[in-house]
């Protein structure tokens, strides 16, 4: 079996988002605030690990503690996961609720990503399981 990549990742001060390893190899990001700070720092945390992308990763994103999504944070997501390296990449999103989820659906899907990453939204985290423990190779 092949060992998970290291995680290299800290908490900083006024940063509003955790990190730990998946079962699975890869990361459950869950983020409390989305402030300009929690971006950038985010955005480093994750080219850093686009770069050494290598092999198929299963994310989830929860973001139900968030109450309000900046369109900033979804456009910036969307740039990082526009990475050739993000193809590597499975990503549930979880929400708060339907709203909020209409909402990203609705900025998401005005500019026609091209994004590399697999990546689907959901208000239930058993649901977005169920999707992330799909095999590897039916990304859809």
């Amino acid at each position: 079996m092949t060992e998970p990549k290291p995680l290299n990742w800290q908490p900083a001060p006024g940063i509003g988002y955790t990190v730990v390893r998946r079962p699975d190899g890869g990361m459950t990001l869950t983020f409390t605030d989305l402030s300009d700070a929690t971006i950038q720092h985010w955005l480093d945390f994750a080219m850093e690990h686009l770069l050494g992308a290598d092999r198929l990763t299963r994310n989830l994103y929860d973001l139900r503690q968030v109450k309000d999504i900046p369109e900033k944070a979804i456009r910036t997501a969307m740039s990082a996961n526009s990475d050739p390296a993000a193809r590597y990449i499975r990503l549930a999103v979880v929400v708060a609720n339907q709203a909020v989820a209409d909402a990203i659906r609705k900025i998401y899907y005005s500019v026609t990503p091209e994004t590399s990453a697999a990546i689907k939204i959901f208000t239930d985290t058993d649901e977005a399981e169920a999707w992330l423990a799909r095999p590897l190779d039916q990304i859809p």
